[in-house]
């Protein structure tokens, strides 16, 4: 078995200069430019594995990010002006989610054939994986059309959409138009390429005490999907606008992780952008900020923790770097000593009462930002309130910031006191040059609840615009029809209108040095702006999107 398949091994990220000092000949796998995955087996798994390891160098675990507009974001106003006409011709539409149910009208030309280039599907291994790629089976634009005239299309091509995300995300950017369902995509003529990813490895949900069952991706088969995206655009000499409509609480929400840098570096290229969903943490009481000014410089904080929510985690992320020191009372009236010893391995307590245990890495320099984390993963967690106390040894002022998981990893019944809901934008949405869209009620102008709010942690701006993304119409599988809301639902709607100013400057010739970042600073600078708030903000970014608006101002129609 593949070494990125077989659960006896971790995949940990390194960077490339490292891997001459770990390559022995079948144990590298190579992400991209910049990193590399190291295969390692480990006979037996165990929580202090994280901490022989560097934390850093573990994938982050990924969540999905969803759950009429054309008009409200100018969209179908372009499209009506015969001098732009822009309908996505000429693009391709790169997609990694959850798999796209190829049988579906939304996705065929009027004759019947597919609009998909291409599908690499890592969870099928009865077909042959892309050239440079190691696992998963690859079906090009002839296999999908064969299956598409065959009597049973699954015996040639079984690749299927059994969680609907991504089905649905790649609908709204490029659906097919169906009158009987009043429904099309933003650019209904591009081209698709789609990656439908593996679920994370268990020894990695493992060594976060995530659920067996609680559906997550891991961030290294995000990254190979994006380069095999790359790959195939940069085969038929395409631009591609790639969106990710997933999201990860994991890590110092400052744009330091291994994805957010890939992505950086693909949104600066000539005929490449990114498109990343903001995430839906903004009500979920997952995010607690203090800032610790007055001796004796130390704070209490509460988390209440639901019944089902038994296996856990949590980050801690104190500023600056110190001798911070964390003290932990579970609800069953136990306490757990001061623990100020910053160390990469890991102590294990156990409260006697409760069985609970708890695992604790005081972390002094992490791997991506340098600055300092406390890692607490919980298993058997007893519910109730659980305290928490942290005390800066070093007598000075610290601030810190705390983020549970995302999405479904754990339940909405565990959640912080007094919880902060800015500077929930999840991974890859703090990324500096990929275009980060947050979701608005397009019925009402109102602000989804549960659109991550920023900014990063180290206050750059984010999210970059907000985008419809309530009730949204999209496919489903089974050639049926409905609705999709959150941050991924707009994140789709903004790839749509990226796609439309890459096809206007770089297929129609107006501008064909086009980077992605340049696309983005143009629909941020087109964004319509309300005359009673100051922009940039951290709930709407620099404005609704409105191409309509930008369009008016470079061209003259």
């Amino acid at each position: 078995m593949e070494k990125i398949l077989d659960n006896r091994y971790y995949d940990l990220i390194i960077h490339n200069s490292m891997v001459p000092s770990f390559d022995s000949g079948n144990n590298i796998t190579v992400l991209n430019e910049t990193h590399s995955l190291l295969h390692i087996q480990k006979s037996s798994m165990d929580p202090c594995d994280l901490g022989r390891q560097p934390y850093d160098s573990f994938p982050s675990l990924f969540t999905l990010s969803s759950k009429v507009s054309m008009e409200r974001s100018g969209i179908s106003n372009i499209q009506r002006v015969p001098q732009l006409g822009l309908f996505g011709s000429g693009i391709i539409i790169g997609v990694v989610d959850t798999g796209i149910d190829y049988l579906h009208q939304a996705f065929r030309n009027q004759d019947g054939t597919t609009r998909i280039l291409s599908i690499w599907d890592q969870t099928e291994g009865s077909g042959r994986p892309p050239n440079d790629f190691t696992f998963g089976s690859e079906y090009g634009e002839n296999h999908i059309n064969t299956a598409l005239r065959s009597e049973n299309p699954l015996s040639i091509v079984p690749t299927t959409d059994s969680y609907i995300h991504g089905t649905a995300i790649t609908s709204v950017i490029a659906g097919s138009p169906d009158q009987q369902h009043a429904f099309t995509g933003v650019v209904p003529r591009s081209r698709l390429v789609v990656v439908k990813l593996k679920e994370a490895k268990k020894n990695l949900k493992d060594v976060f005490f995530v659920p067996e069952n609680a559906l997550c991706y891991q961030e290294s088969d995000i990254m190979l999907g994006i380069r095999y995206l790359i790959s195939v655009a940069r085969r038929l000499n395409r631009p591609i606008v790639i969106c990710i409509a997933l999201g990860s609480s994991q890590g110092g929400h400052d744009g330091n992780s291994p994805l957010s840098i890939y992505l950086n570096h693909l949104t600066a290229m000539h005929k490449t952008n990114v498109v990343v969903a903001g995430g839906n943490e903004g009500n979920r009481g997952r995010h607690y900020f203090q800032n610790c000014i007055e001796v004796p410089f130390e704070h209490s904080f509460h988390l209440n923790a639901g019944q089902y929510d038994k296996k856990f985690f949590m980050e801690i992320w104190p500023f600056p770097p110190g001798r911070i020191s964390i003290q932990i009372s579970s609800p069953t009236g136990e306490t757990i000593g001061t623990i100020s010893r910053p160390t990469s391995d890991c102590g294990k307590f156990t409260f006697s009462r409760s069985k609970t245990v708890v695992w604790i890495n005081n972390i002094l320099l992490e791997g991506d930002s340098g600055d300092h984390l406390i890692l607490v993963r919980f298993d058997n967690s007893v519910p109730g309130v659980w305290n928490f106390k942290l005390r800066n040894m070093e007598s000075a002022p610290f601030s810190f910031h705390c983020w549970l998981p995302s999405g479904n990893i754990i339940s909405n019944e565990t959640y912080f006191d007094l919880s902060d809901p800015a500077t929930t934008i999840t991974a890859p949405g703090n990324a500096r040059l990929p275009l980060t869209v947050a979701a608005y009620n397009q019925f009402d102008d109102t602000i989804l609840e549960e659109s991550g709010r920023g900014y990063t942690r180290s206050n750059q701006i984010a999210p970059d615009v907000t985008a419809p993304g309530y009730r949204i119409p999209c496919a489903i599988p089974g050639n049926e029809y409905g609705t999709i809301t959150g941050t991924g639902a707009a994140a789709a709607h903004g790839s749509g209108a990226a796609a439309m100013v890459v096809e206007w400057g770089f297929c129609k010739g107006n501008l064909t040095t086009l980077t992605g970042n340049q696309v983005n600073r143009m629909i941020i600078r087109g964004a319509q702006r309300s005359h009673e708030l100051v922009y940039p903000n951290n709930i709407w970014g620099y404005g609704i999107l409105d191409l309509y608006e930008l369009f008016k101002r470079i061209t003259v129609f």
